[in-house]
């Protein structure tokens, strides 16, 4: 039968073909963003998610994780749409390894560590000096090899000259989340984690870090090329830093530059 239809007729049915599969390709709305993300977002992220879910109709798929462990995971071909990363050194390394677009790279906070311990354990400390007493046997921080908010917490021990002191009894999580999990559980007496997953908690003491006692944890994120959705990754990058993503991100202690300091317990 397709013998005996006009040249013009096959054409045209093979051009709607074309057309439709072309369609059926291309990442719209219905396409899911997704996003490889620092551990210290979980919460704010969470939060964010659904809200740029309701508000655009994009799905958001987030994989949590350390920053440095992600940044592999990129450079290796793993397929995200955007990368937020705990410093932005790493943010640079997948823009130098062609994994990201380094023109779509933006600064969305300044990060903050604090020591948190579980209520009734009768280890608060007062002051962040007293990790070093004895009565710390087990103090948990994320791993400083690749995650950035473990690489802070060393700095403020070696800038309040106790790092030696707590080197024997320190345990390392994979990242802030599992950190925070080891003294949930009683596996540590305290934890130096990131603000951001303690600073909603009511119902356990927890003790902000003087910044000063470490180098400036910048985070930033970047657009990703290899998801097969680059335009949601833009458009996910942008709520972050518009309002009112700007005001949730601020709740959770994600400050820049000029924005007040959070607020303690």
């Amino acid at each position: 039968m397709m013998e005996r239809m006009p040249v013009a007729v096959i054409l045209l049915f093979v051009a709607v073909v074309v057309s439709g599969c072309k369609r059926e390709s291309s990442p719209g709305k219905s396409a899911p963003v997704r996003v490889a993300a620092a551990a210290d977002l979980a919460l704010a992220f969470g939060e964010l998610g659904r809200d740029f879910e309701q508000q655009t109709g994009r799905r958001v798929i987030f994989s949590f994780g350390s920053t440095g462990l992600l940044a592999r995971q990129l450079r290796e071909g793993a397929p995200f749409d955007l990368f937020a990363a705990a410093n932005e050194s790493f943010v640079e390394e997948v823009v130098a390894a062609g994994a990201c677009d380094g023109a779509t790279k933006a600064l969305y906070a300044r990060g903050r560590i604090a020591v948190w311990t579980r209520r009734g354990s009768g280890t608060a400390p007062a002051a962040f000096e007293e990790l070093a007493n004895p009565r710390f046997s087990r103090i948990a921080i994320a791993h400083p090899e690749h995650a950035p908010y473990g690489q802070a917490a060393r700095q403020a021990f070696q800038h309040a000259g106790i790092w030696n002191a707590l080197a024997p009894k320190l345990v390392f999580g994979e990242n802030v989340r599992q950190t925070l999990q080891f003294a949930q559980t009683g596996n540590a007496d305290a934890a130096v984690v990131a603000l951001a997953l303690v600073i909603q908690d009511r119902d356990n003491p927890w003790l902000l870090v003087d910044e000063a006692m470490h180098r400036p944890i910048h985070q930033a994120l970047v657009v990703c090329h290899r998801g097969g959705n680059f335009e949601g990754g833009k458009s996910f990058a942008r709520f972050v830093n518009a309002e009112p993503g700007r005001a949730l991100m601020r709740r959770y202690g994600f400050l820049l530059p000029g924005e007040g300091p959070p607020r303690t317990p």
